[in-house]
């Protein structure tokens, strides 16, 4: 999981433009959501979520590549979204690391239309990092993104119908294989999968497609704190704080939140009105440098079970993750211009 370098300096959130002329950017920043309504944020709040517990079943096992519940768990990310109308390409290769010589690795990325000009991408990574003889499941790290992924997806299946055949602007979601570094991270030891999907694309010429790669890592807990890390999405990020407050409005997040000083009293908001100037190495560099703006939700501080055996199904907080799933649903829908 990703190497953080030390936070900067905190400053309250303006809309600020970098001035960058390419054309992700300029997509990022011209396009405008089309706000759900009280009815429409009921439909997606309302919904039962009954693809999650399955999906946690089968994402929290161990998941080091080239092992066989790394390929189970590549199979069933697969069926799920090939399962719910998703066009799924894999992008293999072979690559020799550290310690475990060449292993064979398979990026997910699956398009609602794959023939659409623009798409607003979701994505986690799937492998879990190398511990030489122990069993390390890596929930936050990243099973419970992945999940969370799966079931965004069956939550917006029945809603996005109008929208499915569009070519204008659609939805993807990437899996990400190899994030984890071997033996120690590096830039030749780390987000292999990542480093290989954004060189291809780049020769593919279809990084152009890419609006804006929203990376979610290290989720799962309670109580998170996101902060905005990049100046070219803060608009977007303010987008996560206006669904959040929305639900909380209509009644809709769960426990939200165990760490008030009274039980009448709705506590800190998971998105902070805040940026962060920092450097956390994760999935998206690859993509950042080739000019992809980028939005990472990453919680700040990392959760305490960080690399840790502990890392495990028990300290999942299955509220908080239904509370994330509501608010990016809505974040998608909404930047999707969904008729709800």
């Amino acid at each position: 999981m990703p190497r953080v370098h030390t936070f900067l300096f905190l400053l309250v959130i303006t809309f600020l433009n970098s001035g960058a002329q390419n054309d992700n950017l300029k997509n990022a920043q011209k396009h405008t959501p089309t706000l759900l309504s009280t009815s429409g944020l009921q439909q997606i709040a309302g919904d039962p979520m009954t693809l999650l517990p399955k999906a946690l079943e089968n994402l929290l096992v161990e998941r080091v590549v080239g092992t066989a519940g790394h390929e189970n768990v590549k199979n069933y990310i697969v069926e799920q979204m090939r399962g719910l109308g998703y066009t799924v390409d894999l992008d293999e290769f072979d690559e020799t690391v550290p310690i475990l010589g060449k292993l064979r690795f398979a990026n997910i990325v699956a398009s609602l239309n794959p023939n659409s000009n623009r798409n607003l991408v979701l994505a986690c990574h799937y492998d879990s990092k190398y511990f030489p003889g122990q069993r390390f499941i890596g929930a936050t790290d990243s099973s419970v993104p992945c999940a969370m992924l799966l079931a965004i997806a069956a939550l917006l299946s029945p809603h996005i119908q109008s929208v499915r055949d569009r070519t204008d602007l659609s939805l993807q979601f990437i899996f990400f294989d190899g994030e984890e570094a071997f033996q120690q991270w590096n830039d030749q030891d780390s987000i292999y999968g990542a480093r290989h999907l954004a060189a291809r694309m780049e020769r593919e010429d279809s990084l152009k497609k890419m609006d804006m790669l929203v990376l979610l890592d290290l989720l799962g807990m309670p109580e998170p704190n996101f902060y905005s890390y990049f100046p070219e999405t803060e608009n977007w990020y303010l987008q996560l704080i206006s669904a959040e407050r929305r639900l909380d409005e209509l009644g809709h997040l769960e426990n939200y939140s165990t760490s008030s000083v009274s039980p009448a009293q709705k506590s800190i908001a998971y998105f902070k009105p805040h940026s962060y100037l920092s450097h956390i190495e994760d999935d998206h560099i690859p993509f950042l440098r080739r000019g992809v703006p980028i939005l990472h939700v990453i919680p700040s501080p990392f959760p305490d079970v960080w690399h840790k055996l502990e890392d495990n199904g028990d300290i999942v907080d299955v509220p908080t993750v239904r509370n994330l799933i509501k608010i990016f649903s809505v974040f998608v829908a909404e930047y999707l211009r969904v008729p709800l």
